[in-house]
């Protein structure tokens, strides 16, 4: 990745354009943390940057940004630029191609995001991104009342970033954080996903959550019962807890394994007809709120006499015949019968006992 990254940096200088790796890739760099997600700065323009590399995608052109696939390596490469004129608090509208790397750098959130990497492999720091980086403190690039106006994304931004690299917010941008949390009720419910996301995925989830509240942003992000909140492995287990199914962005099936995971919550998870009804999955999923051990419900549920109406040994058909009746929805309650009798342990998974026990019951079906 590096070595490719140096490759793309000297393949545009050789064009007699500047190039350099900014961002998280030289910032990680520093820190001496794997990252493998490059993004290169140019004051190339698309157009030269399609004559120089021939095949190239152009996601972004508006905001002068182009994909650029070297050595099977995907790159992002953005041309230096000057934003004029932001909208919604979120997108720049407008922008002008620049040529000066200090001016590219200065539109940009953060201090610690502003480090370059130049075709040498020099690390380049024009503001003071290495003694914040030292200094472990996440600090904005100019004035943080302007900066959190223009794109209120970059309040997440910066407890994201604090979360998970377990730095300190500046003063001065927590001020202002705090004065106007109340933006990100402008911003799509994705963009607040994507973030959170990744605060609460982080091994420093608990700082992230205390930086929320001491902020005040849990009631512009519309959370509850971030208090209680339990940290889990899996974010879909996050989001359950957190009551924003019918708010945030969620598929049909994410949906539904959030509504399982909430009715199960104040049920006894290993109970057999509970693990049987609910499947191995949502209730491994419960069982990470609850601190049971993945082990014991595997162990349980692999116990279960019967892991299906499938796996009981007589059939609808052989059901209807023993009773002397067409099949019908009367089916499904002779066979949930079964289910919970043989689960419970009240009745052998035997044809012979099976069908006992049906014409002992034929009254009730």
């Amino acid at each position: 990745m590096y070595n490719t990254a140096i490759e793309i940096l000297k393949k545009i200088g050789a064009s007699g354009y500047q190039a350099y790796v900014v961002g998280g890739y030289t910032r990680d760099l520093y820190l001496n943390k794997r990252s493998m997600d490059v993004d290169i700065c140019t004051d190339a323009t698309p157009k030269e940057l399609k004559e120089i590399f021939g095949d190239i995608m152009l996601p972004s052109i508006q905001y002068g940004s182009v994909t650029v696939i070297y050595n099977k390596i995907r790159f992002e490469i953005t041309t230096f630029r000057k934003d004029l004129k932001y909208e919604n608090n979120r997108l720049p509208v407008k922008i002008k191609y620049i040529h000066s790397l200090i001016d590219d750098l200065k539109r940009r959130d953060f201090t610690i995001n502003t480090l370059c990497l130049d075709e040498n492999g020099e690390i380049l720091d024009y503001l003071n991104a290495k003694k914040d980086l030292d200094a472990k403190v996440i600090k904005m690039v100019g004035s943080p009342k302007k900066k959190l106006k223009e794109d209120s994304l970059r309040i997440l931004r910066a407890v994201r970033f604090a979360t998970i690299l377990g730095f300190a917010l500046d003063d001065e941008l927590k001020k202002y954080i705090k004065k106007y949390g109340y933006l990100l009720k402008k911003l799509s419910y994705y963009r607040k996903k994507e973030e959170l996301e990744k605060i609460f995925t982080s091994s420093n989830i608990e700082y992230g959550l205390q930086i929320l509240n001491d902020l005040d942003l849990v009631e512009h992000l519309e959370l509850k019962n971030i208090d209680k909140l339990v940290p889990t492995p899996s974010i879909i287990t996050i989001w359950a807890q957190l009551g924003v199914s019918e708010i945030y962005s969620f598929s049909n099936h994410e949906k539904d394994t959030i509504n399982k995971i909430n009715e199960l919550l104040d049920k006894d998870i290993l109970n057999n007809e509970n693990l049987y009804y609910y499947g191995l999955y949502i209730t491994s999923l419960v069982g990470e709120i609850k601190k049971i051990p993945k082990k014991i419900i595997v162990k349980k549920y692999n116990d279960l006499p019967i892991k299906s109406s499938k796996d009981i040994v007589i059939n609808g058909k052989e059901i209807s015949l023993i009773l002397d009746r067409k099949p019908g929805n009367y089916l499904k309650d002779v066979i949930h019968s079964l289910e919970i009798n043989i689960l419970n342990g009240n009745l052998n998974n035997n044809y012979d006992e099976i069908t006992k026990f049906i014409l002992e019951n034929k009254q009730s079906f």
